[in-house]
């Protein structure tokens, strides 16, 4: 079955569950069909049994075999004291019935009455069909047997049966071709994903599959959300290409200075002092392109964290580090979506900012507002114009004034991923003039003329 196509199996599955469903039907309805017929024979039964009981003398005789005849059923008054499975002898009898018992004596009631069929319903058999009815008269007496014939009630079942089979075969087979036409058109969508997704497999860039629209179903479902996985990863890859060929592009300005200073420092004789301004000049492109490239390493591996991590303790430890930063902290401002080295990483890469673009003093304000611990860094720098704080965020962007200045301007393009992934807000602030990036929070924007640069992280 496992390697039967899908619709395959849904059909077979169906039609084997209407299979047992219709023929549970048909048991019910035949059962409930033959217990009213029989209940129809058994009130006959015992209408001829109550009308024969009285004529029937302790010898076994039937004092009146006109009366008994009246009641249009077989009758034999059965010799008692047999043992079991003994042939019975009969000692009188009436109607239809033949001069050997119609029940053998394994068949017979120690007392009482009992009421069972013998013949077989299909036609063509030895014996008559009869439902039979043996009653035993006294304790040690003779047993009166009625008899009535089941020819109608037999031609009544075999008919139903045989209605039942062809009406449960053509159901069988109408609801199995209606369950397959289902199948194929339940699975028809999946088929055409198949057959797009083979096509994105083989390279067509910008390809979505096709999904029914005013349809929620769980096939649309799937559809709309594999969309959305090719669009993230479309999307993942245009930043991955984006980011080599942004390395590759700011990568190739200090290799190509240091094989400028190479090709110059062979290029004729120098004395020592020479030699060592040289190797000094060499060192400072080789650490240049060293914090290029570990730029460039934290750039493609942002993570987020559940941990807690107490933004005021932290901001108080890396200022302390770096000297010369004012910080005022709240007593609850622990944040989570971020750890401590990832923290670090923020904190360092605006001091590092607001050292290298801004002008003293630089301030850093940690408190809690609302459901967010906020984190400011401001500098007295003139800091930047309203048109760049939309795009400043962008790897290797810098404003012009600052393109002289050492960086690689990955920094606040690491602050921004750092922060957006911890399920925060990042925001720029400057002459007016605001940009946010990330989840966006309910706490209001502060105007001023100064650079500030605020993060807003889930507090913990």
């Amino acid at each position: 079955m496992r390697r039967l196509p899908i619709h395959v199996r849904l059909i077979a599955g169906f039609a084997a569950a209407m299979f047992v469903l219709l023929t549970a039907a048909g048991v019910f309805v035949y059962e409930r069909v033959e217990y009213a017929l029989d209940r129809g024979l058994d009130t006959e039964l015992k209408q001829a049994t109550d009308a024969i009981r009285p004529l029937v003398d302790d010898n076994g005789h039937v004092l009146d075999h006109a009366r008994a005849a009246a009641t249009g059923a077989d009758w034999q008054v059965l010799r008692p004291g047999l043992t079991r499975d003994a042939v019975p002898i009969v000692e009188d009898a009436g109607g239809s019935a033949p001069v050997l018992s119609l029940v053998g004596g394994s068949r017979l009631p120690a007392a009482g009455t009992r009421t069972f069929d013998v013949g077989s319903i299909f036609p063509g058999g030895d014996t008559p069909a009869r439902r039979v009815r043996v009653y035993r008269l006294t304790q040690d007496g003779p047993l009166l047997l009625v008899a009535v014939r089941r020819n109608h009630r037999d031609e009544a079942l075999r008919e139903l049966f045989v209605q039942l089979v062809l009406a449960g075969l053509a159901s069988l087979a109408v609801t199995t071709l209606i369950g397959g036409l289902l199948a194929r058109s339940a699975l028809r969508p999946v088929e055409r994903y198949r057959a797009r997704a083979a096509e994105i497999a083989a390279g067509q860039q910008g390809l979505r599959l096709d999904v029914p629209a005013g349809r929620d179903d769980e096939v649309t479902r799937l559809g709309h959300t594999l969309n959305a996985m090719l669009t993230a990863q479309e999307q993942a890859l245009e930043r991955e290409r984006r980011f080599v060929q942004d390395a590759s592009h700011e990568l190739r300005t200090p290799l190509t200075l240091l094989k400028a200073r190479i090709q110059m420092t062979r290029s004729r004789p120098r004395d020592r002092e020479a030699y060592e301004r040289a190797l000094d000049e060499l060192g400072a492109d080789v650490e240049r392109l060293a914090q290029l490239s570990e730029d460039l390493l934290e750039q493609a591996t942002p993570t987020s964290s559940l941990d807690t991590v107490d933004v005021g303790v932290v901001a108080r430890e890396v200022a302390r580090e770096r000297g010369g930063v004012q910080v005022s902290a709240a007593a609850r401002s622990t944040a989570t979506g971020l750890d401590e080295p990832g923290l670090r990483r923020v904190l360092t890469n605006l001091l590092d900012n607001a050292a290298l673009h801004g002008a003293p003093p630089v301030t850093v304000t940690v408190d809690r507002v609302g459901d967010r611990v906020r984190l400011v860094v401001e500098d007295a720098g003139t800091g930047l114009s309203p048109d760049l704080l939309d795009t400043v965020t962008g790897r290797f962007t810098r404003a012009p004034e600052a393109r002289g200045r050492r960086g690689s301007g990955l920094g606040l393009s690491l602050v921004e991923q750092l922060v957006t992934s911890a399920g925060g807000e990042l925001r720029l602030c400057c002459g007016g003039g605001h940009a946010s990036y990330g989840v966006a929070a309910a706490v209001p924007c502060a105007h001023g003329d100064r650079m500030r640069v605020t993060v807003l992280l889930p507090a913990a």
